[in-house]
């Protein structure tokens, strides 16, 4: 394996998943060929204990070497520093699910829907609204794990609005919270987060209202960057507002108990 290390990250998904792992204070650490990402403070969230390699590893290197870092994990979670979105058979030998996800960026966004009530979060109320938004989003009945898990993600994500990292915002309707999404920002570049419209309410414009709210508060920022599934009916509403793919970003994994 050759030395790497952070700045050696090509990948702008990844570049800007490690961005926000750092805000947060994951732990990252570099190794011959590969990075560690560590967050201890939600041991389930895969993609914040998770490895990146440099180049892709044999099924023998990859599944050991996540082994040896996370002996404790119920999962399996790995990255590689690719743009071309080409498993190949080397990737394809590590017997996990991947996940080959659309990079998407833009310079700016169309302006928002005027007549949407759209703002940053701030309250308790705020943020309590956030995380029941996101069950709803995902879960018929959260079973509590489920329930907690999306409460840590929620509480990181305040916490990084709190300390000036980046905002979270919501279209509410009759003051109750209907779609949302976060931006976070270092130097140049600014990372959408968990962009959500509850189901009952999609289709109304609302997740392009908050996007492009929020892209107007960033307006120094030189790359708007957002990860989407490509196959994904949402891609179409990024394009629309002025999303452009960029490169591609795999993921593979192995969720606990599978």
């Amino acid at each position: 394996m050759r030395s790497w290390q952070i700045g050696d990250v090509h990948s702008l998904g990844f570049r800007t998943d490690l961005m926000l792992r750092r805000m947060a204070g994951s732990d990252i650490e570099e190794r011959t060929g590969y990075l560690v990402v560590r967050t201890p403070t939600n041991p389930g969230f895969w993609w914040g204990n998770f490895v990146l390699f440099a180049d892709p590893p044999t099924k023998t290197d990859g599944l050991a070497v996540f082994a040896a870092e996370f002996p404790e994990a119920a999962h399996v979670a790995v990255g590689v520093d690719s743009t071309d979105g080409i498993l190949g058979d080397v990737l394809l030998d590590l017997g996990l699910t991947a996940e080959v996800n659309s990079v998407l960026t833009a310079q700016h966004l169309r302006a928002p829907s005027p007549g949407l009530a759209v703002r940053a979060l701030s309250s308790d109320d705020d943020w309590t609204q956030a995380i029941e938004l996101r069950l709803a989003c995902y879960y018929e009945t959260p079973t509590p794990d489920e329930r907690q898990f999306n409460e840590l993600q929620v509480v990181e994500q305040r916490r990084l609005c709190e300390d000036g990292h980046g905002t979270w915002f919501g279209a509410f309707i009759h003051g109750r919270m209907r779609s949302g999404a976060g931006l976070f920002r270092d130097d140049d570049l600014a990372r959408f987060q968990s962009v959500e419209t509850h189901p009952d309410f999609r289709r109304q414009g609302l997740a392009s209202a908050v996007l492009g709210h929020a892209a107007r508060r960033e307006p120094s920022a030189r790359t708007l960057v957002i990860v989407a599934d490509p196959d994904d009916h949402a891609i179409q509403l990024y394009h629309a507002l002025g999303f452009a793919q960029a490169e591609y970003q795999i993921q593979l994994y192995r969720a606990p108990g599978s």
